[in-house]
């Protein structure tokens, strides 16, 4: 593959499709930076990343002044050194969000640019293990919704052909909680998969009294039940409970990962392909957690998602919540509650550029 000749970066900024609240925070807007690798025989790779309202210009300028740069006269088809020399060169930021989100726009887009040189979709070029995986949607139980509306949601999800559905928890009380687990459940049934998430919003014995009050609605699992750098109570919490405990949305390393699985503290690993750093590490978490025998249920960016879930053996869920419609001409496929990952070489997204051009927040930032 040819040299990168010059690196462009910007930056538009994407509203929620609906309102979006959990027990500690709310979905403001998705800052998307957004990197496009130029290569001397003329391809052009694109990656993005994201953040929920905050961060979105720091990520602009570690890309801009501190990443972009040593890109420049690389040999595109070295992913591996470059993600590790991009890595080392901010040794001193990570492990940290706004790195690992730096990171993963430029790693997306080398990806990008692999799989489109060599004229694979990208769930083949990273293993093409199954090319359907089972959806779920988030976009109906946010936290504010009243019963009712969770329960309404939960059925057009049914209905729509989702095989899950996943509810917000962290009400103020234990009752709020399970009186709205127990009227979804009702509503779809036995055979209908609801999903728990808490968002790191309980303290570890608050945590323990509510999986056993959630138990008797067989979540299929508990998600971000404490705050992610607790793995000591992930632990505790996890031999005090039988719903799986699913975390990985907040974890930035690898190496985190491995810590969560050696000692237990979870058994869905929820990686994010943004938040731990690109696909590249995204692939090390999942072949991971195969070792373990742990399913993956990536974080959210289904149209990346998708993709990489078909490309390994252990992935079980792709989440379900638009968030690109605005600003790219393909759609996600969804056939009889599997998502299905696309056939078209690259990673599969087929931008708008007309659209993104109109919701750009500053000229493009170009690095030559």
């Amino acid at each position: 593959m040819a040299r990168i000749e010059r690196v462009e970066i910007l930056q538009i900024d994407l509203a929620p499709k609906v309102r979006r609240t959990d027990a500690i925070q709310s979905f403001v807007t998705q800052e998307t930076p957004i990197v496009r690798l130029h290569t001397a025989d003329g391809l052009v790779g694109t990656g993005y990343t994201y953040t929920i309202g905050t961060g979105g210009s720091s990520v602009v300028a570690l890309l801009r002044d501190h990443l972009a740069p040593r890109l420049v006269g690389a040999d595109a088809s070295h992913v591996e050194a470059l993600w590790r020399r991009l890595f080392f060169h901010t040794h001193s930021t990570a492990v940290g969000a706004i790195t690992s989100l730096a990171l993963a726009a430029i790693d997306t887009a080398l990806w990008d640019l692999r799989c489109l040189a060599a004229g694979l979709p990208l769930w083949v070029m990273a293993g093409g293990a199954q090319q359907r995986v089972p959806i779920y949607t988030t976009e109906g139980g946010w936290l504010h919704l009243p019963v009712d509306a969770l329960v309404a949601d939960a059925l057009a999800a049914r209905a729509s052909g989702f095989r899950g559905a996943k509810i917000k928890v962290g009400k103020p009380t234990a009752a709020e909680d399970v009186a709205r687990i127990a009227a979804v459940r009702t509503a779809v049934g036995d055979a209908f998969n609801v999903m728990l998430d808490a968002n790191q919003g309980f303290p570890l014995s608050e945590a323990i009294r509510r999986a056993r009050l959630y138990t008797p609605f067989d979540p299929y699992w508990f998600e971000e039940p404490l705050p992610a750098e607790d793995i000591d109570g992930h632990v505790r919490l996890a031999g005090a409970t039988t719903i799986p405990i699913a975390v990985g949305e907040s974890l930035y390393s690898p190496a985190h990962f491995r810590e969560y699985l050696q000692r237990r503290a979870c058994s869905v690993v929820q990686v994010d392909v943004a938040r731990i750093g690109g696909i590249t590490p995204w692939l090390k978490v999942a072949h991971l957690a195969e070792t373990f025998n742990v399913m993956v249920c990536p974080h959210f960016l289904m149209e990346l998602h998708a993709s990489l879930c078909a490309a390994v053996p252990n992935a079980a869920w792709v989440e379900y919540i638009p968030q690109l419609d605005d600003v790219t001409a393909s759609r996600l496929v969804v056939d009889d509650g599997y998502a299905v990952a696309p056939d078209a070489p690259g990673l599969g997204i087929e931008w708008d550029w007309q659209a993104i051009e109109a919701r750009r927040k500053f000229a493009p930032i170009v690095v030559r």
